[in-house]
């Protein structure tokens, strides 16, 4: 699989922690890498079924490329959405859609989280991938 530079640098960058909790706080600091969905513009067309906190996604393609706008009411949740903003916001739809939830697992931080928000990201990547592929 080629990665595209932005997520190749963060994967490098998350092999090179050792520890679990250095790994959880940089999620937290990717929630700022979001393109922020206001809550004001939260609903049922937006949420992530299958994600323990309120999260949320909207997914547009333009020009071929793809256009990821995410919120959640959690910080972590947010910046799982921040690494998928990473992975695929401004990639051509083609190319989003050969990416696999594995680069997750390759930065390590899946099993930095809980059983439940693996499974929430996993969700939250399968809507995102559904979504490219509806909409290409």
């Amino acid at each position: 699989m080629t990665y595209s530079d932005k997520l190749m640098e963060l994967i490098e960058e998350f092999k090179g922690i050792e520890d679990k909790m250095e790994r959880l706080e940089m999620v937290f600091e990717l929630s700022e890498e979001v393109n922020l969905l206001s809550p004001e513009e939260w609903s049922d067309s937006t949420r992530i079924i299958g994600c323990q906190s309120e999260a949320h996604i909207r997914l547009n393609i333009q020009d071929s490329k793809v256009s990821l706008e995410s919120g959640a009411d959690s910080k972590l949740v947010q910046g799982l959405m921040g690494i998928m903003t990473i992975a695929i916001h401004g990639v051509e739809a083609e190319q989003a859609l050969l990416l696999t939830p594995d680069f997750a697992t390759e930065m390590g931080i899946l099993n930095s989280l809980s059983p439940s928000r693996s499974n929430g990201f996993r969700n939250m990547f399968d809507r995102v991938m559904h979504e490219i592929q509806e909409k290409k």
